[in-house]
């Protein structure tokens, strides 16, 4: 079966570090789209960097898009949506690493890094990003359009609402729920439930007023 033509969305740190999950058989990478391409190209190096005609040229390509970051997560809906195109057309990106569990769910538009392990009966839902070596335990549940970063642990029965962050180096305990729209700082370990719109930080984690919240990781 010849490769399917693939394109990314936008040309950020998570695009670059798609393409090493990228299985080269499977997926033939033509260029990034990215709103702000021209001054874009001279970093991406032989990369192509377009605008999103790229998405017209190759109307057979499917599309990863990957947007949004520990300031912009609340944007991911409306940064993915905005690229007007059918369901059909989003890949799901999982580096050769990964381990998957028995009835583990993976939903579409999905970037699953290296080392990454999502055990029995983990659901991860539509338009998720997870970065390398997090461990989504058993029965646990990551909503539509959530950011988990690198090193994370949620253990068995969590939920992770639609839309979080969840920062780097993060652990979730067994059986809580962090609403969605939620955001967890760097290196916080959860040991409780957390309603929407959470800013949570600290060990144990509390929630945190805004204008006290650092957004790095």
């Amino acid at each position: 079966m010849p490769a399917k033509k693939l394109i990314i969305f936008p040309f950020n740190g998570n695009g670059i570090e798609a393409l090493d999950c990228i299985d080269p058989g499977a997926f033939e990478f033509i260029g990034f789209i990215d709103d702000n391409f021209s001054g874009k190209q001279p970093s991406a190096g032989n990369w192509l960097v377009s605008g999103r005609d790229l998405l017209e040229k190759h109307p057979d390509a499917l599309v990863l898009a990957v947007p949004g970051g520990p300031s912009s997560y609340l944007k991911r809906k409306e940064y993915i949506q905005s690229l007007s195109i059918e369901e059909s057309r989003f890949a799901t990106i999982i580096h050769p690493s990964v381990a998957r569990g028995l009835n583990a769910g993976i939903g579409k538009n999905c970037l699953i890094m290296a080392g990454v392990v999502i055990t029995s009966n983990a659901r991860i839902g539509d338009h998720v990003c997870i970065l390398p070596n997090s461990v989504i335990h058993h029965d646990s549940v990551v909503g539509d359009y959530s950011l988990i970063g690198s090193g994370v642990g949620i253990a068995g029965g969590t939920t992770v609402g639609k839309n979080c962050y969840i920062g780097s180096g993060s652990n979730l305990i067994h059986g809580i729920s962090i609403g969605e729209y939620s955001l967890v700082g760097l290196g916080s370990n959860v040991i409780k439930n957390f309603p929407a719109h959470s800013r949570i930080a600290g060990n144990p984690a509390k929630d945190i007023p805004l204008k006290n919240f650092t957004t790095h990781g």
